[in-house]
């Protein structure tokens, strides 16, 4: 008898558990139908950026070297003084060179001298050969003393042609000379400030010692690299912004100015020029910068 009431037991239970299961099919089959009853939307256009670091670099950027061996007579700029192109940066001791430039300039005024002398030379030359002509002609005097007055005036104008030459020589080495003390003048090569000094007073320097370290200000350029998805999405003139590590709140705009035309395979990235807006003053060149590019889909 219990066994029988058992097996009815597990007879009714089967069946509701079918029931159950074949209730609920049609539900879950509406429930995975409902989503696609309901018209697909395209998705809007996202703004989408990229942000990387790069350094401030400014095209006239130089350390001054010497041209010349010497002393430093005297230091005229520290860093940080402005300076602009051609202005006395320093002085090397010059006293010798001043002292044979002096001679320089004798020997050219000599030489000078010496060429208006022969061409006067020639001229009186020229007077006595035309007169003793006239007087051959008259059967005055012989063809030998017209010869004589001849050769007299080719050979003042050789004179006069070796003076000529003398006088070149004397100018060159004048030249020569005038260079070399201009190499004495440490020079400004272009606008901007002092940012090191390599140098003092009473200092030996050799030929092609740096001196001074010369940089300008503006204008101010940014060099980046942007992934190779970047590739015909950026142009020349668009807009970026960059913002120093000390305020990163503070941007400024800044235009890009060129885009390389390959990738680099090594990383595969781009590299980018852009040139930042005037007057950034808390922008200085060798800053390293954020950077942020915007590109729309």
């Amino acid at each position: 008898m219990l066994r029988r009431d058992w097996s009815m037991f597990a007879a009714l239970t089967l069946a509701g558990v079918l029931s159950a299961c074949s209730g609920s099919q049609p539900n879950a089959t509406v429930a995975a139908a409902a989503p696609s009853a309901e018209p697909a939307h395209a998705a809007a256009p996202k703004a989408q950026g990229y942000e990387t670091s790069g350094p401030l670099v400014v095209e006239n950027q130089v350390d001054v070297a010497a041209q010349r061996e010497g002393v430093i007579a005297r230091v005229v700029a520290d860093v940080g003084a402005p300076v602009h192109r051609g202005d006395l940066l320093a002085e090397i001791d010059n006293r010798q060179l001043v002292a044979d430039n002096d001679a320089a300039e004798a020997r050219v005024r000599y030489a000078q001298f010496q060429l208006q002398h022969f061409a006067a030379e020639i001229k009186v030359r020229q007077t006595d050969l035309d007169r003793d002509e006239a007087m051959f002609k008259a059967e005055l005097i012989t063809a030998q003393q017209v010869e004589h007055s001849r050769y007299a005036v080719e050979s003042q104008k050789f004179e006069e042609q070796r003076e000529r030459e003398a006088l070149k020589s004397a100018q060159d080495g004048l030249k020569s000379l005038q260079l070399e003390l201009e190499k004495t003048r440490i020079t400004a090569p272009f606008d901007g400030v002092v940012a090191r000094r390599y140098v003092r007073a009473g200092q030996k320097v050799a030929l092609n010692e740096r001196l001074f370290w010369i940089t300008a200000m503006a204008p101010l350029n940014v060099r980046f690299t942007v992934p190779q998805e970047f590739s015909g999405k950026l142009h020349r003139g668009d807009e970026i912004s960059v913002a120093s590590a000390a305020s990163p709140e503070q941007r400024h705009p800044a235009h890009i100015t060129s885009i390389s035309p390959v990738v680099d395979p090594a990383s595969g990235t781009l590299e980018v020029q852009a040139q930042v807006a005037a007057g950034s003053r808390d922008l200085v060149p060798g800053m390293t910068v954020n950077i942020r590019v915007s590109q729309q889909r």
